[in-house]
């Protein structure tokens, strides 16, 4: 592999997808250190995210488009042992900047994440328990991680239990989505995603339940006048996933690559601005 070939494997801008977990745990911190979250958002983003790719990709060695990649090139041992010193770089900053709960957390999260693709495990095989930690792991888990770098109250991470639970939620409601594509590239390797447990339109049922109850803790959280404005942040995503949910109904081929990178992309936008927006006022 040439280093450009991992470069791409490391699907660095694919992180922005799992970002709004981040400014919504940043918007939600008491006693904020810019300092400190300049530091989470390079070392979850930058180095976490990226090293899970890369380790996804050596395993899964996919022809087909992934997450972030429309057409991924070869990939050798080389993208093995990069992803695995990018995760021990992650840890070793954790403990020079942060805190050693931090850096525990994030080597927690880094062998989960293995665990998803690796050979030996491949927690992949399992629709729903690989849905259910997915969501778990860069959900709940990743909204306390940053949260205890600033705040290791127990009485305060109590009042944090209801936005890392919505996390979970959001992401149990998006992932199978992006599984959507790769049903048949899935199937060829052994592998069976929550998609395929769900076929295509049972997959968009399920998103759009999953996103409601979501929306319920959001609605039972924020303020009424916070609900509105996310609500109006949100509408292009609601507007996209119908439209493509009614093409879909007509065609299974429009549940492609395309069109779940542009329904990822929208979504990723509308709760990062809405989360910033909460961050700024």
């Amino acid at each position: 592999m040439t280093p450009k070939d991992i470069l791409l494997h490391l699907r660095i801008p694919f992180s922005f997808f799992l970002m709004p977990v981040y400014w919504f745990a940043i918007s939600q911190t008491p006693n904020l250190d810019k300092e400190k979250a300049f530091w989470i958002f390079i070392i979850l983003h930058i180095f976490i995210y990226p090293a899970s790719n890369a380790y996804n990709s050596y395993f899964d060695k996919d022809e087909g488009s992934i997450g972030g990649l429309e057409k991924p090139p070869a990939v050798d041992k080389k993208l093995f042992w990069v992803s695995w010193v990018i995760d021990v770089l992650a840890v070793i900053i954790c403990f020079v900047v942060l805190d050693w709960v931090f850096a525990l957390m994030i080597f927690v999260y880094g062998l989960v994440s293995k665990a998803y693709s690796d050979d030996r495990i491949r927690l992949k095989k399992y629709p729903i328990l690989s849905w259910f930690i997915v969501g778990l792991f860069q959900g709940a888990f990743t909204y306390f991680s940053i949260i205890m770098v600033f705040d290791k109250n127990i009485d305060s991470l109590k009042m944090q239990l209801l936005p890392a639970s919505i996390s979970t939620l959001m992401l149990w409601a998006v992932y199978p989505m992006s599984q959507i594509y790769q049903h048949e590239e899935d199937t060829k390797r052994g592998d069976k995603t929550m998609s395929i447990l769900l076929g295509i339109k049972g997959t968009f049922v399920f998103t759009a339940i999953l996103f409601s109850v979501a929306f319920a803790g959001f609605f039972y959280y924020f303020t009424e006048n916070e609900f509105i404005i996310l609500s109006l942040f949100n509408l292009p995503t609601l507007a996209f996933f119908g439209w493509w949910f009614l093409k879909t109904l007509k065609n299974e081929n429009q549940a492609n690559f395309k069109n779940t990178m542009w329904l990822n992309l929208l979504a990723s936008v509308c709760l990062n601005g809405f989360y910033i927006w909460l961050c700024i006022k």
